[in-house]
C-alpha cells in the first residue's frame, strides 16, 4: 500500500487555528504546530492559547483578569461587549445562554480558571477536532493540521467510506485520520486543568417544530436580517449572489435596506435557453435602490468538472465540491477588484426555509388526513409510484435498523427516489467500479457504526433536515477556504444557527407543501422583497452545464484514471471508470454517481505536493 498519509500544515496561508492549554508544555506543542507566518495570542502567563492564520475582520479576542474569550468567525459582537461576557464569566458552561444567542457564523473558544471550552455552529460549517499533540490536548478547526502534528497516516478503511453514496450519518464525522477525534456539530469540547482530560458536551439541540407561519414569520425575517447585518455592519463594498431565485434575491434586498455597506449584485447566468434566473434577476434589480448589478457573460462561466486536474487547495476531507469549485470562484477575484470585501451567497435556503418531506411519514400517524391529501399532492408533483411510496411509508424501523439493514443493498442498483424522500434518507451505495476490497473496508465500518448510531432528530423529517444541512456545510465549509485563497471571503447567512433555529421551529406541513414553493420564505420576506419577485414559483437546474462539462472535460477526467491513487490503494477499478467517463450522454451520469469517487481522487493528489516540500 502506497505511502499517501502523511501530510504537512496548510500550504497556502489558508485560515486555520489551534487552542492549545495554559501548560508549560504548550510553547513547545505550539512549536509544532506553528507556521512561519502565524499569528499568536497569549494566556497571562506567556504561553500561547491561539495559533494560526486569521484575519483582524475573523478574529474578536476579549480578556478580564485570567479569562479569554475569543470569537472566530463573522459575528456581531465587538471586543467591548465580549469584555462585558467575560467579566461576568463564572463558568464554561455558562457559555452556552451566549452562544444561543450570538447572530452570524463562529467559533466560540473560552479559557478560565485553566479550563477551555471550545465550539462551532450547530449546522457544521465550524468544526471542531481535537487530538493529544505531545501529551497535551490540542483543538483546532481542521483536521489536517492535527493529524500534520501527530504524523498520522490515512485510515484507508476511513477513506474507502468516503467511497459510499451517499455517506450516511455519523460516518462522515469520522476524520480521516484515526489519531484525531472530531467533535459533532451542536456539541463543544471541554479541556480540564490538567491540559489532557476531554470530554464532548451538547449544547444545542433542534427546536420543537409547533409554530405557525404566522406566528414565527417576523422572527424568521429577524434572525436572517441580523445574519446579513453581521457581514454588512463594517461598512465598505459587500457582493451579494443574485441569482433570480428566492433565496439570494431575499438577502439582496435585506442588505440592500440596511444601508450599512455599498452593494454589488452579482448574477451569473446560465447557459441553457430555458434557464429563466436571468430575467428574474434583472427584475429584482430593478427594484435594488443604490445598488450596482453585475451580469458576467454566460459563457465565461466555468461548466462543472473543469480545473480538476489543477486542485490544490489544502482540504482536511474529500469534497464533492471539487466538481463546481471552478465556477464558485471564477468571479471572486472581480468582485475583489471591485472594491468587495465579502462576497454573501444565497446557499442554505433550500435546506431551511423548504424541509424533508419526510416529515410526512410522522404526520400520516398524527394528523392522517392532512397528512394523505399532501402525499397526494406530492405523488403527483414528483412522479413517485404507488408501490415504493407505501412501502416506505409502512417502513417503522430504527435509524438503527435502518442503517444496519443498508449493509445488505451496498451493491444494489439506486432505489426510487420516493425512498429516501419519505424515508431516513437515501440509502448508501456503492457502484460497481469501487472494488470488492473497498466494498469490504466500507461495509466493516459501517457494521461498526451502526449499531450505535443516534438519528439527528425525533423522527425522519427532522433527521433528514438537519442530515442535509450537515452535507451541505462541509461542502460551503471548503468552498470557504478556498474563496479566501482566491482573494474574497464568502458567507452563507442561511445557515447561520439563529436562521436554522427559527425556521426549523415552524412546523413542517407550514415549509414544505406541494401547494406552495417555499412558503415560509415568501411569508416572512414579505414587505421586504417585492411583491412580482415573490411569486416566482420555478427553480432553474444546471443539468445541461454539467452535461456539457463532462463532454469537454472527458480528457481531464481520463487522466484521473489514467494514474489513479484511489487505484494505487486498490479501491477502484480504473477500467470501468475510463469507459464510463468515456461516454458522457450516459444516463446515469446524469446523477451525481461519480461525485463521492471523483472528490477522493482529487483530495488523495492534493496530498502529495506537501509529501514531496517535507521531504518525505
Amino acid at each position: 500500500m502506497p505511502d499517501c498519509g502523511m501530510l504537512s500544515r496548510p500550504h497556502h496561508g489558508e485560515a486555520y487555528f489551534v487552542v492549545l492549554p495554559d501548560h508549560e508544555a504548550a510553547p513547545a506543542v505550539a512549536a509544532v504546530l506553528r507556521t512561519a507566518t502565524a499569528r499568536t495570542v497569549t494566556y497571562a502567563s506567556g504561553r500561547p492559547w491561539l495559533v494560526g492564520h486569521w484575519s483582524d475582520e475573523e478574529m474578536t479576542v476579549a480578556e478580564a483578569g485570567a479569562t479569554r474569550l475569543a470569537v472566530i468567525g463573522r459575528c456581531a459582537f465587538d471586543a467591548e461587549r465580549l469584555a462585558a461576557e467575560a467579566s461576568r464569566l463564572r463558568d464554561p458552561a455558562h457559555l452556552d445562554l451566549l452562544a444561543r444567542t450570538l447572530p452570524g457564523s463562529f467559533h466560540l473558544v473560552a479559557a478560565l480558571d485553566g479550563r477551555l471550552r471550545v465550539q462551532g455552529t450547530a449546522s457544521g460549517l465550524r468544526l471542531v477536532f481535537h487530538a493529544r499533540v505531545n501529551g497535551l490536548t490540542v483543538a483546532s478547526d481542521r483536521a489536517d493540521v492535527l493529524a500534520a502534528a501527530t504524523r498520522a497516516e490515512l485510515d484507508v478503511r476511513r477513506l474507502a467510506v468516503r467511497l459510499l453514496w451517499p455517506v450516511p450519518h455519523p460516518l462522515p464525522h469520522l476524520p480521516l485520520w484515526p489519531s484525531v477525534t472530531a467533535v459533532e456539530p451542536g456539541h463543544h469540547l471541554t479541556v480540564a486543568t490538567d491540559g489532557v482530560t476531554a470530554g464532548h458536551r451538547r449544547w444545542w439541540t433542534h427546536p420543537e417544530p409547533v409554530r405557525t407561519l404566522a406566528d414565527a414569520a417576523e422572527d424568521v425575517r429577524r434572525a436572517l436580517d441580523d445574519a446579513v447585518g453581521a457581514r454588512t455592519k463594517a461598512g465598505g463594498t459587500v457582493s451579494f449572489d443574485l441569482s433570480g431565485g428566492l433565496d439570494s434575491t431575499s438577502l439582496c434586498f435585506l442588505g440592500a435596506a440596511r444601508q450599512e455597506a455599498h452593494l454589488i449584485a452579482s448574477t451569473w447566468p446560465g447557459r441553457d435557453p430555458a434557464d429563466d434566473d436571468l430575467a428574474w434577476a434583472r427584475r429584482a434589480a430593478a427594484h435594488l435602490r443604490g445598488a450596482e448589478h453585475l451580469v458576467w457573460p454566460a459563457e465565461e462561466s466555468p461548466l462543472v468538472y473543469e480545473d480538476l486536474l489543477r486542485v490544490d487547495d489544502t482540504l482536511d476531507e474529500p469534497t464533492i465540491g471539487v466538481m463546481d469549485r471552478a465556477r464558485v470562484l471564477a468571479h471572486l477575484p472581480r468582485l475583489a477588484a471591485r472594491g468587495s470585501r465579502l462576497h454573501v451567497t444565497g446557499i442554505g435556503g433550500d435546506h431551511v426555509a423548504w424541509c424533508s418531506e419526510a416529515s410526512y411519514h410522522r404526520l400520516l400517524l398524527r394528523r392522517p388526513m392532512l397528512a394523505i391529501g399532501r402525499l397526494r399532492g406530492f405523488r403527483a408533483l414528483f412522479h413517485w409510484p404507488y408501490g415504493p411510496m407505501l412501502r416506505t411509508l409502512a417502513d417503522r424501523r430504527s435509524y438503527r435498523r435502518w442503517l444496519a439493514g443498508s449493509l445488505a443493498d451496498l451493491r444494489a442498483p439506486l432505489p426510487p427516489p420516493v425512498s429516501g424522500a419519505l424515508g431516513w434518507g437515501v440509502p448508501p451505495r456503492l457502484f460497481p467500479w469501487i472494488t470488492q476490497e473497498a466494498g469490504r473496508l466500507a461495509a466493516e465500518v459501517l457494521a461498526e457504526t451502526a449499531p450505535y448510531a443516534e438519528p439527528l432528530g425525533a423522527d425522519r423529517g427532522q433527521h433528514a433536515d438537519l442530515h442535509a444541512i450537515h452535507d451541505t456545510c462541509r461542502i460551503i465549509r471548503q468552498w470557504d477556504q478556498m474563496s479566501v485563497r482566491a482573494g474574497l471571503p464568502m458567507a452563507s447567512p442561511f445557515l447561520d444557527d439563529r436562521v436554522i433555529e427559527a425556521c426549523l421551529s415552524v412546523r413542517p406541513q407550514d415549509r414544505v407543501t406541494p401547494w406552495r414553493y417555499k412558503p415560509l420564505l415568501t411569508t416572512a420576506m414579505r414587505g421586504v422583497v417585492p411583491e412580482e419577485c415573490l411569486r416566482r414559483t420555478s427553480k432553474a437546474e444546471a443539468s445541461l452545464d454539467a452535461a456539457e462539462g463532462l463532454r469537454r472535460h472527458g480528457p481531464d477526467m481520463q487522466a484521473l484514471w489514467a494514474d489513479s491513487r484511489l487505484a494505487r490503494l486498490g479501491l477502484v477499478d480504473t477500467a470501468l471508470l475510463k469507459d464510463l467517463t468515456a461516454h458522457p450522454d450516459t444516463p446515469g451520469l446524469r446523477e451525481a454517481i461519480l461525485y463521492s469517487t471523483i472528490g477522493c481522487e482529487v483530495w488523495l493528489r492534493t496530498l502529495e505536493p506537501f509529501d514531496k516540500e517535507d521531504g518525505r
